[in-house]
This record gives structure tokens, sequence and C-alpha cells, in this order.
């Protein structure tokens, strides 16, 4: 089992989401994974920086965690033929540390091209044909593709390390399972759901299942709940609702209702290492074996050190 830090690019500022990355590799965390937005879920939250520009200076700054992002979507705002060039230059200048997660996309970050926002199934469709690119150009070579929603022309990456990246696919149903378990060589999931663990494999999908617990770690439970009502509340809109939203001012008209016991019962609140354990216990308990710390509490410095003193021994105990 491996244990990373979900750094939220949301949240935080570049430099400090730089800071944070190497102040989770001084406190023993496995992994950090990073998200992957043009906007933020909350104007309250205030910041989204590049992600692959803090991927690459965290890589020059650390020596030995392992770099994820949380998730890309490499069909609209990016190109997969982009994606398959950047991801192979990631695995390179961080000597084999880089995992690429993907996924199917949010409304939020895609919509800013102006082409529309897909139905669902057609989503699916289009992450098949863009991991469909990736695997090509990255076996070497030129290549063109031709499909339904994506096209390539004689594109060649040229810098390919020897051992290429892991992708790492987000599911949450039947049809992105089935798109995980073809070309992925790992799953993502924000939900403890044996089912999903379960369905993947059954459909051949192997390697490595990562799951984000949600945690917020303060000295009193209502200081762990201050940030939530201010900067997380559109987290328990579910993904029906936040893969459609387009901005964000719809996920505070969404998130309005939100209770404060709403909160308590999606995170894990104060400063109880046994609660944390358990929240972390009921993915361990559905199959997840690299667990996404995603600490949404006042204090990541002071996470750090709870998870370094009392929390890591807890959970791989």
């Amino acid at each position: 089992m491996q244990i990373g830090y979900k750094l939220a690019t949301e949240g935080f500022a570049p430099t400090e989401i730089i800071r944070q990355a190497v102040a989770a590799e001084e406190a023993g965390f496995d992994f950090v994974e990073l998200s992957d937005h043009y906007h933020p879920w909350l104007e309250e939250q205030g910041h989204s920086g590049f992600t692959w520009s803090m991927l690459g200076a965290i890589a020059a700054r650390t020596t030995s965690v392992g770099l994820v992002t949380g998730v890309t979507c490499p069909t609209m705002r990016y190109h997969p033929a982009i994606i398959a060039q950047a991801a192979a230059t990631m695995a390179l200048i961080s000597d084999g540390r880089f995992t690429l997660g993907v996924g199917s996309g949010e409304n939020l970050n895609e919509h800013i091209i102006g082409a529309g926002w897909p139905v669902v199934s057609r989503r699916h469709e289009m992450l098949r044909e863009a991991l469909e690119i990736i695997r090509l150009l990255w076996s070497g070579g030129y290549h063109s593709y031709k499909g339904q929603y994506l096209q390539l022309e004689d594109a060649r990456v040229w810098d390919l390390p020897t051992e290429l990246p892991e992708i790492a696919v987000a599911l949450s149903g039947e049809a992105s399972i089935a798109v995980a378990a073809e070309l992925g060589d790992g799953m993502f999931a924000v939900e403890p759901r044996a089912e999903l663990v379960d369905g993947f494999r059954e459909q051949g999908g192997a390697g490595s299942v990562y799951g984000e617990v949600p945690l917020a770690y303060a000295a009193t439970e209502e200081e762990a709940l201050a940030p939530l009502r201010e900067k997380e509340r559109w987290a328990l809109a579910g993904w029906k609702v936040m893969a459609e939203l387009p901005n964000p001012v719809n996920f505070d008209a969404a998130s309005q209702t939100v209770r404060d016991d709403d909160l308590l019962e999606a995170f894990a609140c104060g400063p109880d290492v046994e609660k944390h354990a358990a929240a972390v216990g009921s993915f361990v308990d559905a199959g997840f074996d690299h667990l996404v710390l995603h600490n949404s509490g006042p204090d990541p410095d002071a996470f750090f050190e709870f998870f370094a003193t009392e929390l890591r021994s807890r959970i791989t105990e």
C-alpha cells in the first residue's frame, strides 16, 4: 500500500503547491497528486495554476516522491498528442516517478475552448480515442489516427522514456470501468465503493487502484469545519452534477444548502487519529491500494506533522 497527498491546485498559489510537495516528501508520503484544472470549483478557493509547470518544478525539487495527475482530461482543453508528449517528458525529468491520471473531464474546465460540452457517452468515447492516441504515440515513430471525434496527423513523440508512465483512469460506472480496464494500467476513484474495484478487476483491469480520501485535520472539529464551509462544500454535489456545471458561480449556487452535518458525514474532521484512520480504512476495505489523503483543513503543515507522527503508523500497521 502507498500513501499519497493531494495537492489542491485550486486552493493554493503555484509556489505554495510546490512548497507543499517538498514538505509532503519530507513528511514521508510516497507520492503527491495534483488536480489539473483551468478554473477553481468556487471563487473562494482563489487559484488554479498550470499543473504541468508545477509538476516540472516539483520534479526538480524532490528526489523520491511520486508525481501523479489527479486527473487530466486529454480530449478537449488538451489534445491527447500534447499529453502524450508532456507525460513522456515528465517521466524522463522525474527519473520514472510520474503517473498519468486521466478522466473524461468536467464542463468547468473544458468549456473554455468554445466547443460545447458533450454528453457523457460521447465523453467516454472521446477518452477511449485519446488513450488510443497516447498509446500509439508512445509506441515510437510517426503516426496518424482518424477517430470519430479525435484525429492525429504525422505526429511523433521524440523523447520517450525506456519505461513508459502508468496510466490510471478515473471511473465511476460501467462505461468508464470498461475504458479503464481495456486501456489503463490502473484506476482512480473518489468513493470507497468496492463494486468499482471489483468491476475493474472482473473486466481484466490490473495495476494500481487510487482512491481519494476526504479529510480535514485541525485542533478542533469546528476549526476543521470552517474551511470546509467556505471552500469545500462543492464536493458534496456528486460527480453527475460536478461534471456538468460550467463555472464557479454555479457550484456556489448548487452548494448553498449544504449543512455542517453533511460536511461532517463526508469528511473526517478534527484531531482524532482514529476518525482519520477509519476514513482511510473504508478505502482499504474496498480494495484500494494507493490512498490519496485530501486534507482540507486550515493548516497543511500541521497535517504533515500529524501524518508523520501519528497517522502514517496507524494506517500502515
